[in-house]
């Protein structure tokens, strides 16, 4: 199949830690993991233990808040102290969970592996095992996989990892490559695509290699080694440069005939039905220019990021940045007190010159944002539009359909924030439409009040 890839930018790989087999923390008596019960895209869980619980390791700790939601598990043992509000990172508040380690990490002795025998029970497992979208985004899995098997084509399992610095999923997909294999074999079992296809960028040939003498076996599994070029996991991106199908504004991926599922987030699912171990911990990825020893860890979900750090080594110099995720489309946490939630790929930490904003100068008008936007947006007229007030040339420009994935600012000579200026459009287009429903219902209620009241004459 010829494919005409999408544009991108070729940024930095940094894979620093790609040789680094993960190391699992230990959990020391008297730590506090502080678990916030929204992790996901959707509605928040619900806490279903209370103030001087004793928890073990892979015990329900909140069940799903709704049908967009997931299950939490905790991921030591100890006393749960405390039920606390909390700010995450992104502003908003919500509960979260505060338990002391006994350092004993005893497991919990119900856990034993699901019964899976059809399409419903595998969702149901899936559901269960408390696992989200790894790759960052979030999403419930359950909710995802819960399609109509008839309509899917393709499954496309992203092993792009296309970010800078992070590699928790080239050591997944290298430390754990049996079990993705056999969460692709229930895949195919339970939702029976005609093709899986493992798209994997070319900057991580130790990956293809095994992937493909893993899966020589299964003739329905095709290994795309795909140009490192950034975003090549995005969801909509790694479905056109994989299978040449294109996912329309307002659509989701099954519309086209295709799931996408991160590498390990279907090693979480595997694990699970094979075990009945939910998810608990996460790889991460410790790096950056102020960090003394970059590595890969395992740990436990609501770990402070300051202990993760402390771990490797700690910092070589004073942080004065911090991002949890990539440094393309990561977030900037105000201090290292924040924790390791369900989708924190990376912690990366940096020095004084890599963190100083670059200056910003006026746009040139050289159209490299255009060239490089993966869906054809044009960063540069949306500032303007943004500039200038104006919701009917944002949604012309169709801003709310950018993934946010920073290309445009990346390539940007003048250094224009187009992709936080994109971020916040989004919102003013938001109230834009809000108002114009508004309007509309206005004027509909006028109309039928003056109908009712010519009807009455």
């Amino acid at each position: 199949m010829s494919i005409k890839l999408l544009h991108g930018a070729h940024v930095p790989h940094r894979k620093n830690t790609a040789d680094c087999t993960p190391k699992r923390m230990p959990v020391e008596a008297g730590t506090l993991l502080t678990i916030p019960v929204s992790m996901n895209i959707g509605a928040p869980s619900k806490a279903v233990v209370k103030v001087n619980d004793m928890v073990k390791v892979g015990q329900l700790i909140a069940e799903p808040g709704g049908f967009v939601s997931s299950p939490i598990y905790s991921g030591v043992s100890g006393k749960v102290k405390k039920l606390d509000e909390v700010l995450l990172f992104h502003g908003a508040s919500c509960q979260a969970i505060v338990i002391e380690a006994d350092g004993e990490q005893t497991l919990y002795e119900e856990i034993q592996a699901p019964t899976v025998t059809d399409l419903p029970s595998f969702i149901e497992a899936v559901k269960n095992s408390g696992v989200v979208g790894l790759g960052g985004a979030g999403f419930p899995t359950a909710v995802k996989l819960n399609v109509d098997p008839a309509k899917v084509d393709y499954i496309c399992i992203n092993g792009a990892e296309c970010e800078p610095y992070i590699t928790a999923d080239t050591r997944t997909m290298l430390d754990d490559a049996e079990l993705l294999v056999e969460g692709i074999e229930l895949l195919k079992k339970y939702l029976e695509p005609g093709k899986v296809i493992i798209g994997i960028e070319d900057n991580k040939p130790q990956c293809v290699k095994k992937l493909k003498e893993l899966c020589r076996d299964l003739p329905y599994v095709e290994v795309n080694a795909l140009p490192a070029l950034y975003p090549q996991g995005g969801e909509k991106v790694m479905i056109h440069n994989t299978t040449g199908r294109i996912v329309p504004e307002g659509k989701l991926p099954i519309d086209v005939g295709c799931v996408v599922i991160n590498t390990s987030t279907l090693v979480g699912i595997a694990k699970y039905i094979k075990t009945g171990m939910p998810l608990t911990e996460k790889y991460v990825t410790v790096d950056g220019s102020a960090i003394a020893n970059p590595m890969n860890v395992i740990a436990p979900i609501g770990m402070p990021v300051k202990k993760v750090v402390e771990f490797t080594g700690g910092y070589k110099c004073e942080p004065k940045k911090i991002v949890l995720g990539g440094p393309m489309m990561g977030v900037s946490v105000p201090s290292d007190e924040e924790v390791v939630v369900k989708n924190t790929g990376a912690i990366l930490a940096f020095n004084e010159k890599d963190a100083r904003p670059p200056k910003t100068t006026d746009c040139i008008k050289c159209g490299r944002c255009i060239n490089t936007c993966p869906l054809n947006l044009m960063p540069a007229h949306i500032e303007t539009a943004y500039k200038l007030g104006k919701g009917e040339d944002l949604k012309k420009l169709k801003v709310n359909i950018c993934m946010e994935c920073g290309c445009c600012a990346f390539v940007c000579p003048a250094k224009r924030p187009l992709v936080q200026v994109n971020k916040l459009a989004k919102g003013m287009l938001w109230d834009y439409n809000a108002k114009l429903k508004a309007d509309a219902e206005k004027a509909a209620a006028k109309k039928a009040e003056a109908e009712k009241e010519a009807a009455n004459v």
